[in-house]
């Protein structure tokens, strides 16, 4: 919740600092139920939310269809099951990762910061200091800077670079695919972000959704996952028995990436790292990275402040 009311504030920051407009659905999330009493349960997270400072509407049916009439024939893609209502969060918020990082790394450079892109740390060189190893330079294959505080926000990068420091955190790879798809005729209001079934389909405008995400594991821990066609297949066709303007929908893209997921432990993993005194891992949020950054930020500041 913190993270999220941070991002209020946050997008107009970024916005003014980098003179750029952000592309931020502010229609809020809305989740598919298919099952009475799982629509009945909400009831109570209901009142816990509002207790919070957050609204949700529980819909019944006629209110869901009434609201998004493209919704109407929504069913699970295998047993075929329909909706029987939906959960809508309006204070949910969406917003595109890749221009949000630009922003981020725009607005960092603008105070000071310095980015080395593609640019692998060979070397952490330290000293000891109060019995704690205290690292003072981080070193590439043709720079070596001093440092007060090292926060490894690697991702999948930081276990190998924890292991370096003989602290090994271990994060490893879960896989997820996506496509882009543009409707044949565009819907006529702005849209939530429509959930349920194990899928995600996401406006970007009238026209073209994001529909997200497969989770594809390993054979075994650590080892390599490749994309399965098969999965891809089957967000596709789940994505479709929710929103049947989907069924035609041109695919302008599809991709897959690989979300780093602590092994063993919940995520994130935002701590100091042991065995160091100025140190700090944050890293290993999975499935909510863009969603936990603010708070992210301002724990790793906290840590760092004590």
């Amino acid at each position: 919740m913190d993270s999220l009311k941070r991002y209020e504030t946050l997008i107009p920051e970024l916005e003014a600092i980098t003179q750029t407009s952000l592309s931020y659905n502010r229609q809020g999330i809305l989740r598919l139920c298919f099952d009475g009493d799982e629509l009945n349960r909400w009831y109570k997270t209901q009142q816990v939310r509002a207790k919070q400072g957050f609204h949700l509407d529980i819909l019944d049916r006629e209110q869901l269809f009434q609201a998004y009439p493209h919704l109407r024939t929504a069913h699970l893609w295998e047993s075929k099951v329909p909706t029987v209502g939906a959960i809508y969060s309006p204070q949910d918020r969406q917003i595109n990762p890749v221009a949000l990082s630009a922003a981020l790394i725009a607005a960092a450079q603008k105070q000071g910061a310095k980015f080395y892109f593609n640019a692998p740390v060979t070397e952490f060189k330290s000293l000891a200091e109060n019995d704690l190893p205290h690292l003072t330079q981080v070193c590439t294959a043709t720079a070596s800077d001093a440092v007060d505080w090292v926060i490894l926000a690697a991702g999948l990068g930081t276990m190998p670079l924890t292991t370096t420091l003989k602290q090994t955190v271990p994060i490893y790879p879960v896989l997820g695919q996506g496509l882009h798809l543009r409707r044949q005729t565009p819907l006529a209001d702005p849209m939530p972000v429509v959930n349920g079934d194990q899928v995600h389909i996401v406006p970007i405008n009238a026209s073209e959704v994001w529909v997200g995400a497969t989770v594809e594991f390993p054979a075994e821990v650590g080892a390599a996952v490749e994309a399965d066609p098969a999965q891809m297949y089957e967000l596709h066709q789940r994505g479709i028995a929710l929103d049947e303007s989907l069924a035609h929908a041109s695919i302008l893209r599809t991709w897959s990436g690989l979300r780093p997921r602590p092994h063993e432990r919940p995520a994130p993993i935002i701590e100091r790292l042991p065995g160091y005194d100025n140190v700090v891992v944050a890293s290993g949020h999975y499935r909510n990275g863009v969603l936990l950054a603010p708070i992210t930020a301002q724990k790793v500041r906290q840590l760092i402040s004590n």
